[in-house]
């Protein structure tokens, strides 16, 4: 996440979703209200939660305005006056679930902060894996999120890095640890299609593989594949890649700040 550079004011093109966000700390809170009729069954916080919840049990898609307005019995278009439309909700939804994530203090080892930087990314997208999908509807800018880039900027404060190098390591950690869920998922998606676990697949698939494949020249790929294998029962182990390549990466980090080289 990085600040947004300041632009000329373009009022007409104001996203309706930025003041929503930050109801709870402006100094005049808009929890939107309809403009006639009764007080509202229920508040924007609990249409957030349960939109979070339904992400949660069945994916991105079944989040619906419909499928959310059924679960309070209320109408579809009753939820449009709590949100303009759903890219609204999946912004609140991204920053109110990252919200109820505790921030825990930092160690003072610079290793152990950058690897609580990406722990804390990979367990929160493995809890809410429907949030690798919305990045595509600037939902960084809430205040939960600010909350959650500044406490990532003080992992790696003080470290020797300039401002720029600061916020791309927080970048690299959190794309590594998203890029790991994302195996993650695949993995998951690939024993739901087929109804087989990885170990399950490859044993059934072995007398094939090895027929299909004698007499080629992958002699690297046959000793490495054969190694991994062994090891990993699997094609592939998420969690050792995580720690693997977060242990480079934070050694690379390091390993630059010491030499003292430029951006």
């Amino acid at each position: 996440m990085s600040v947004v550079p300041e632009q000329p004011d373009h009022p007409d093109q104001s996203d309706p979703s930025l003041r929503l966000l930050w109801r709870h700390r402006t100094a005049s809170p808009e929890e939107p209200k309809s403009k006639r009729g009764p007080k509202q069954k229920v508040s924007l916080d609990e249409v957030v939660d349960a939109a979070i919840d339904l992400a949660d049990a069945e994916g991105l898609p079944a989040v619906t305005m419909r499928a959310i307005a059924q679960r309070f019995g209320l109408g579809a278009m009753t939820l449009y006056s709590y949100v303009p439309n759903r890219d609204a909700l999946l912004v609140l939804m991204a920053d109110q679930a990252t919200g109820r994530a505790v921030l825990p203090e930092l160690p003072e080892d610079p290793r152990k902060r950058l690897e609580l930087v990406a722990r804390l990314q990979y367990d929160e997208l493995r809890a809410h894996p429907w949030l690798l999908e919305v990045q595509d509807v600037r939902p960084w800018l809430g205040p939960n999120m600010s909350d959650r880039y500044e406490w990532q900027l003080q992992a790696v404060d003080g470290l020797g890095l300039s401002d720029l190098e600061m916020d791309q390591t927080v970048a690299v950690l959190m794309g590594f640890a998203g890029n790991i869920v994302r195996s993650e998922q695949m993995l998951r998606r690939a024993e739901k299609v087929t109804g087989m676990t990885e170990a399950e697949w490859w044993a059934a698939n072995y007398d094939t593989l090895s027929e299909v494949m004698a007499g080629s020249h992958y002699p690297l790929a046959n000793r490495v594949g054969t190694a991994a294998g062994e090891a990993y029962q699997a094609a592939t182990d998420p969690a050792r890649e995580l720690d693997y390549g977060l242990a480079r990466i934070i050694d690379g980090v390091l390993a630059h700040v010491a030499e003292g080289s430029p951006d």
